[in-house]
């Protein structure tokens, strides 16, 4: 991760305090930012029985939105003043049911342009085990 250069102190607390206090998506599903830097970021998500779907295992949309939110922190810490951004298009693979403990995706920026970007990353549950890999593309929009 030392490849990774942190954000300026002031816009880390930002950023922490914003997606973990005041960010209504984010809190329905209790996400929490953990770490960001330029072109990383980590969010976790604990289990839940909300996040369940019939089969007894974490719905599928649950692990989706937490590993586009953790590509989109770790492009945030990348992006200019005014700018803003959205996913075009992202791809899942799942490769293992989740049924307790929490949740974490660790993202990484593979490649930032002008107006696109493409991430990368990784689902593990509690254990520390691969239970999916996504690859995200994002849209830089100059406001």
């Amino acid at each position: 991760m030392s490849e990774y250069e942190d954000l300026s102190p002031d816009f880390k607390d930002m950023l922490m305090n914003k997606m973990n206090t005041d960010t209504p998506f984010w809190s329905l599903l209790d996400m929490e930012l953990v770490d960001i830097r330029k072109g990383w970021a980590k969010v976790k998500l604990p289990f839940a029985e909300k996040l369940l779907h019939p089969m007894g295992v974490v719905h599928g949309g649950a692990i989706f939105s937490v590993a586009d939110s953790a590509v989109a922190m770790a492009l945030v810490g990348m992006t200019r003043k005014g700018e803003t951004i959205a996913t075009v298009e992202m791809k899942i693979n799942y490769l293992k049911p989740i049924n307790g403990g929490e949740i974490v995706a660790e993202a990484k920026i593979v490649n930032k342009g002008s107006r696109i970007a493409l991430g990368e990353v990784e689902v593990t549950n509690g254990k520390g085990d691969l239970v999916a890999k996504a690859l995200a593309t994002y849209m830089i929009i100059a406001k």
